[in-house]
């Protein structure tokens, strides 16, 4: 709940660049616009979307969030956790363009920087987690999803979706598995034809009730989506969830997933075979790959 912080020496210590002035609380996602790096925005909890020009300095939240019909009679059915920003995408190449997945709350589409917002609900999961714009082809998006309306009948697919307009309309993807809930979504910046991505069985709360856990497979597109083949996982990816994904910028052959439990595995053969690199961190909820 102490909003955004930022390191200036790679991590050995942080600040709050806004303290004492108003900005975003409770975050569950920060994305730096990929045209300004001095503009990031935040989504929190409850729902709200906060941006900053200046590196965290001031924050302006973007209000019209909450005109969208229906955000406000959004129904978390997790006691402790209220409906909220689930992930912010910025168009690669159109700055106006920005959208953000909510937590049972469909997705939602702005096309002037966040003043206004439009619903994008059309035959997808209520569940959005991770969205993926490409960069060659920015009206292309892939989706992860949590398999909430899957369960109650509600969507064609089960936990992936990829839409060719913008999120205008959605085509489930990875039906060659039974899994219905994700959370990670890469593209290869080399070839974004090639998608990574994990699918699981239940929800966490299910997984902590079974011996088998997640029953985690860890997936790979290499057609945009069209289909999907199943890559090697260990036991803990497996039983634990690949919680996230990510690519070596300077070398997308090497793959890195962390595991919930807190476990950072590697990759230099896009997913054939793994390697522990032995760092336990606390649970993990995102991973990044920084070449220097």
């Amino acid at each position: 709940g102490d909003g955004v912080l930022r390191t200036e020496d790679g991590g050995q210590t942080w600040s709050k660049p806004n303290r004492g002035k108003a900005g975003p609380g409770k975050v569950k996602c920060v994305t730096i616009d990929p045209h300004d790096n001095h503009t990031i925005y935040a989504g929190s909890e409850p729902i709200a979307i906060w941006v900053t020009h200046d590196r965290g300095m001031t924050w302006e939240s973007l209000d019209g969030i909450l005109d969208v019909q229906g955000i406000s009679d959004i129904d978390y059915p997790v006691p402790a956790v209220e409906p909220h920003v689930r992930d912010v995408v910025v168009d690669p190449q159109n700055k106006s363009i920005i959208y953000a997945t909510l937590q049972v709350g469909y997705m939602v589409k702005s096309i002037d920087a966040g003043k206004t917002w439009n619903l994008l609900d059309n035959a997808v999961d209520a569940d959005a987690h991770q969205l993926v714009s490409r960069k060659d082809k920015p009206e292309c998006l892939y989706l992860s999803t949590g398999g909430h309306s899957h369960r109650l009948g509600e969507s064609p697919g089960r936990a992936l979706y990829r839409s060719l307009d913008g999120g205008a309309s959605w085509i489930p993807m990875a039906m060659e598995f039974d899994q219905e809930y994700s959370i990670p979504m890469v593209t290869d910046p080399r070839n974004e034809d090639i998608v990574y991505s994990a699918v699981a069985y239940g929800n966490p709360n299910e997984w902590r009730k079974r011996e088998t856990g997640a029953g985690t497979s860890l997936i790979r597109s290499t057609d945009g989506g069209e289909t999907w083949q199943g890559l090697s996982t260990t036991q803990e990816m497996s039983r634990f969830y690949a919680e996230a994904i990510t690519l070596d910028p300077a070398d997308p052959d090497n793959v890195f997933v962390a595991t919930r439990k807190g476990h950072i595995f590697g990759s230099t053969d896009q997913g054939a075979t793994w390697a522990n690199l032995g760092v336990q961190v606390p649970e993990v909820s995102d991973l990044k790959a920084v070449s220097v």
